[in-house]
């Protein structure tokens, strides 16, 4: 088992550094926190550009052949950037998605359009409940002649509303267990019958409910194997979780970045507030859940990239790790003290994010749960 930082991956977190420090400054994502898109399609080619949407695809599919702890890296930064866009949403899930159960054709198709920063994607997971449970899933999909008619609403989907295209996960039959009878679904997002509508929403990330009414998708558009979609779905939420454990460490990372220097420079009592025992104990506990979320990330994201999804790990980063990352900003707060929920600040900003990032995939208390699951079985 080896989870440390290869030289490529040390050449990657360099180079992304650089790049994001320069074109994603907090400036730009203070203005996409206000835009009804949270997109800017400049930045978007330029990742583009870099191979950055296709790091992890095959070659043939104009990616880059890279693993998932590569990927790993480069989320690490974006965290620390707080990079908006649907990145994630793109590249990440849908893409991954499409890359483990597609056939070639769709592979092809949406691959490299993916690669080449052509096309935006959304999985249409999560319905009102807001849980990633199989027995939450509600949303039909009956199979009519060559197609597939969709009904029912989405919730809480990030990036829905620039989306070109979804991956809505349904159910197309009633099984005996609540995991039967699930299918994904590849759907253009201009298809008549869906409506999307913004979600007013915490920080950067933009989510949106998307209402499905007799939505019509060729059968042909069926990703994987129909009535048996949830084993996929759990990929999903694998992958999703490392992600955003490597996404987090690094907004953790920066938290810490800003209160440290703030802490050296604010004075009181004619000397830096960073010379008080109690602020440097803030400033050590926060620098213990860093290097601990850092390891816990590395060991999930180099069991996804080995193909070990279920391993109760990638659970305890994720638990950890959305508890982890609300205590820095949290501490970070304290150490700022009252101008810290000023706008004038960033601080602000990764406080909120963790806020995010602590619930999607899978809140701590979910995670434990699964973990203690698995023991019994």
């Amino acid at each position: 088992m080896d989870f440390t930082i290869a030289n490529e991956q040390q050449m990657l977190r360099t180079s992304a550094r650089e790049f994001l420090e320069v074109e994603c400054p907090r400036s730009l994502v203070r203005e996409m926190e206000t835009d009804d898109t949270g997109h800017s399609p400049k930045l978007w080619q330029k990742m583009a550009d870099l191979g950055w949407l296709g790091l992890h695809f095959p070659k043939q599919y104009g990616g880059a052949g890279l693993s998932f702890q590569d990927m790993a890296t480069l989320l690490e930064e974006m965290g620390r950037s707080l990079l908006p866009g649907p990145f994630f949403s793109t590249a990440v899930l849908c893409g991954q998605a499409v890359l483990e159960a597609g056939t070639d054709d769709q592979k092809a198709n949406f691959l490299t359009k993916i690669a080449s920063g052509q096309l935006i994607m959304a999985l249409a997971l999560t319905e009102p409940t807001a849980q990633y449970l199989a027995s939450d899933i509600s949303v039909q999909a009956k199979l009519s002649g060559s197609n597939y008619v969709i009904n029912g609403t989405k919730m809480f989907v990030s990036d829905g509303q620039i989306a070109d295209y979804f991956i809505v996960v349904s159910r197309t039959t009633q099984g005996t267990n609540p995991w039967e009878g699930i299918s994904l679904l590849l759907v253009d997002a201009h298809s008549p019958g869906i409506t999307v509508n913004p979600l007013r929403v915490m920080g950067i990330d933009k989510q949106a409910e998307v209402i499905f009414q007799d939505v019509r998708v060729p059968s042909d558009h069926l990703l994987g194997p129909a009535d048996v979609g949830w084993s996929l779905v759990e990929k999903l939420l694998a992958w999703g979780a490392a992600g955003k454990c490597a996404e987090s460490v690094g907004g953790a990372q920066a938290a810490l970045e800003l209160t440290v220097e703030y802490v050296k420079t604010r004075q009181a009592f004619g000397q830096p507030i960073g010379n008080f025992q109690a602020i440097q104990h803030h400033c050590a506990n926060m620098l213990a859940d860093v290097d601990t979320s850092r390891y816990l990330t590395y060991q999930a994201a180099w069991l996804v990239a080995q193909g070990k999804l279920n391993a109760p790990e990638i659970s305890k980063a994720k638990a950890w790790i959305s508890d982890a990352y609300r205590r820095v900003t949290t501490l970070a707060h304290q150490c700022h003290g009252a101008i810290a929920f000023t706008k004038k600040m960033d601080i602000h900003l990764y406080h909120k994010k963790s806020k995010v990032n602590e619930v999607l995939f899978g809140d701590a208390a979910f995670h434990w749960e699964r973990i203690a699951s698995s023991l019994e079985t």
